[in-house]
């Protein structure tokens, strides 16, 4: 598990690189970085309004993943999204040390999306468990299911492979468990929509570049948590 932290998260917890199960534990350390954002967006509710209090949550989500996942939906966006670009050529360009306006506005847009999200609905700590254990799941069936899009390879091909079944079950069980705990069929949507906006990122990029890559991933999981906190927050 500790490996999986490490990737996941900026916190110096040693383990050693990745390895072939370091998936296995994706959804777990996802439940855990939930438990964190979700209770940090409890505390900063009973002290300051929501809309501070949201701000706040972003801070702290970014901060606990080291804005890992954040970047990877700039490289993605400026890589995926532009038309009329062959493969190499997208996949050159979501390697540059630069942001271009497509990762720029794909990022301003899902924080403020998210910020409207949190700012608009209850505090509810289970719903963000369930979110961030569901969409580090679809990042590890993303890894195992589809190939890596660089022949050379990466850094998130060098754990991937194995059966993305076990691990897609038991992640998407937990996930559906822990919002049923939270809010019943509301947060149960809301984890379904989570997952389904991550496998279409997944699904466009295996379209796109012909699989997927670190950022891919990373893009995957930050839409899909997006996706089910603005379900979670639509008027029933």
């Amino acid at each position: 598990m500790r490996r999986a932290i490490a990737f996941l998260t900026p916190l110096p917890v040693g383990g050693g690189p990745p390895n072939g199960i370091t998936f296995d534990w994706f959804p777990v350390v996802g439940a855990l970085i939930g438990l964190c954002v979700g209770g940090a967006w409890w505390l900063a509710d009973r002290a300051f309004a929501p809309a501070v209090a949201a701000a706040l949550v972003l801070v702290a989500d970014l901060a606990l993943t080291g804005m890992l996942h954040i970047d990877g939906l700039a490289d993605a966006a400026d890589g995926l999204l532009p038309h009329h670009r062959g493969t190499s050529r997208r996949l050159e360009v979501m390697t540059e040390p630069g942001v271009g306006a497509f990762g720029v506005t794909a990022v301003v847009v899902v924080l403020l999306l998210r910020f409207a999200a949190l700012a608009s609905q209850p505090v509810s700590v289970l719903l963000v468990v369930a979110l961030w254990c569901a969409s580090r799941t679809v990042m590890a069936v993303g890894a195992r299911a589809i190939p890596y899009a660089r022949a050379e390879g990466g850094l998130a091909s060098a754990f991937a492979g194995g059966d993305w079944r076990p691990v897609a079950l038991y992640g998407l069980i937990a996930a559906v468990a822990l919002g049923a705990l939270a809010d019943g069929r509301r947060t149960g949507v809301a984890v379904a929509a989570s997952a389904a906006a991550g496998l279409l990122v997944l699904l466009a990029a295996r379209w796109r570049i012909g699989g997927y890559t670190g950022d891919v991933l990373g893009a995957a999981g930050v839409i899909g948590e997006t996706v089910g906190l603005l379900v979670a927050a639509a008027r029933w």
